[in-house]
């Protein structure tokens, strides 16, 4: 299993590599999509049914969301590809917490956003990310 940042963002460079060889990853992070984090936790597997891995990559020609695996926290299939100025005008309520920050994004197909939750070691790309798609700096 992927633990390291460094190690997670090579799998993915890769992964992306295989998909568009002509495509550089410019910034990558780790999300769970779903409800409170903690409130899933407390809930043991039960509450690991609802949550749903993603890594979220903004490369110079697209935004990528690849599904990640539970089990070897490796990228699997390509969830979504969209064109960036698309994905800014997605993404609202960014929220900056200690250990869990949160923003919505609503992805092709769903009724209403999706909120993605982000570790702290993902912070600093998570911001980069965010302020590359919506022009915003974090706060």
């Amino acid at each position: 299993m992927a633990i390291k940042k460094a190690t997670i963002q090579q799998q993915v460079a890769q992964a992306l590599a295989q998909v568009n060889p002509a495509d550089r990853p410019v910034v990558t992070i780790q999300a769970i999509a779903g409800p409170s984090v903690w409130l899933m936790s407390m809930l043991g597997l039960i509450g690991q049914a609802f949550l749903t891995y993603y890594f979220i990559t903004l490369t110079e020609q697209a935004v990528v969301v690849h599904k990640a695996s539970r089990w070897s926290n490796r990228p699997q299939e390509v969830a979504f590809a969209l064109p960036p100025a698309q994905v800014g005008a997605m993404i609202s309520d960014v929220r900056r917490n200690t250990l869990w920050s949160s923003f919505r994004v609503l992805l092709p197909g769903q009724p209403k956003p999706t909120r993605m939750n982000v570790h702290r070691i993902w912070r600093g790309e998570m911001d980069h990310l965010l302020g590359l798609l919506t022009g915003q700096r974090a706060h």
